[in-house]
């Protein structure tokens, strides 16, 4: 797993590269929580170098966005975050500050599967994902 980040205006870029499983969850959850904690709010996730999201990475998913809703995640004794489920209605905040770029077929399936489709907007088109951002506070 191969992780890169990018800034583009108020947007951070963090682009993935490899499968998301149980051998680099944790570091896309790291990496998610150094941005978070060096000021990045609002996170485009770059899926399109993603070929496989076990449940592990799915898990790591929820957990960051856990992170940009300004969560706590509390990480158990064995090194996995606590599980609490997002609600679309009461964490809607979560749309405006993390959305997903280019998942392949495969992982865009698994995410209508269980419903992170539906939490985090996805788009196929870095210029419009970036642009549907909320513009900086002056």
């Amino acid at each position: 797993m191969q992780i890169s980040i990018s800034k583009h205006g108020s947007v951070t870029v963090m682009s993935l590269q490899g499968d998301v499983d149980s051998s680099s969850y944790v570091n896309v959850i790291d990496r998610a929580q150094q941005v978070y904690d060096d000021g990045a709010r609002n996170l485009l996730l770059d899926l399109s170098k993603v070929p496989y999201v076990s449940s592990a990475g799915l898990m790591a998913l929820h957990t960051v966005a856990r992170i940009f809703m300004g969560q706590p995640v509390n990480i158990k004794d064995g090194g996995r975050p606590a599980f609490r489920a997002i609600n679309p209605q009461q964490d809607v905040s979560v749309r405006d500050h993390v959305k997903l770029l280019s998942p392949q077929p495969p992982v865009l399936q698994v995410l209508d599967v269980v419903g992170l489709s539906q939490l985090l907007d996805i788009f196929s088109d870095l210029e419009t994902a970036l642009n549907s951002f909320p513009a900086p506070a002056a």
